[in-house]
């Protein structure tokens, strides 16, 4: 019976076999741009999401696909990531970083218009970081990650419906903020 056992966990882990190229190339981005959406900063963000690529590649043989499917599974290694970062270097502030350093201004001829898009970007970017950290959590898996309400309810063990409200209630502040302070 136990050879039997055995040669079911074998078929089912040769089922399981990941192409990490095609992951690697879908997901990096993903994981990547929600560090950036909770930290701010490119260095940072890329670091962790070479470790949590790393340590996913170490750990792939946990890799459950009938608990979780691996986009959820890798968002739960980066959340981990990220605690071990708070914890070690970070004392709960984002760091704050304008990325008009790293995008280059358009080819058109509008400069001002280009200078207030930046501004306005700034400024999104730090009302993110005040946001509470659950907030910015979600923030960043839906628009930093690109993740569906589905996916998040999954990684941050909410329900669906949570997810979309707080998301909703979130933007919709942000927006108001954003209009308030440009005075429309």
């Amino acid at each position: 019976m136990k050879n039997n056992s055995e040669a079911i966990t074998a078929i089912t882990t040769m089922h399981q076999e990941i192409d990490w190229d095609s992951i690697y190339s879908s997901e990096l981005l993903k994981i990547y741009n929600f560090f950036i959406y909770m930290l701010g900063d490119r260095e940072t963000a890329q670091d962790l999401t070479a470790i949590t690529m790393e340590r996913a590649w170490t750990i792939r043989n946990r890799y459950k696909s009938n608990l979780a499917s691996l986009s959820t599974w890798l968002f739960g290694i980066a959340r981990n990531v990220l605690k071990e970062h708070y914890k070690k270097y970070h004392s709960g502030k984002v760091k704050i970083e304008s990325i008009a350093q790293y995008e280059e201004m358009s080819a058109s001829t509008d400069v001002e218009t280009d200078v207030q898009q930046q501004q306005e970007k700034d400024h999104l970017r730090k009302l993110l970081t005040n946001l509470p950290e659950c907030e910015r959590y979600l923030i960043s898996l839906k628009y930093g990650a690109g993740l569906t309400n589905r996916e998040i309810a999954k990684i941050a063990n909410f329900s669906e419906s949570n997810v979309g409200n707080i998301l909703f209630r979130t933007v919709k502040n942000i927006r108001e903020k954003m209009e308030e302070e440009n005075g429309r």
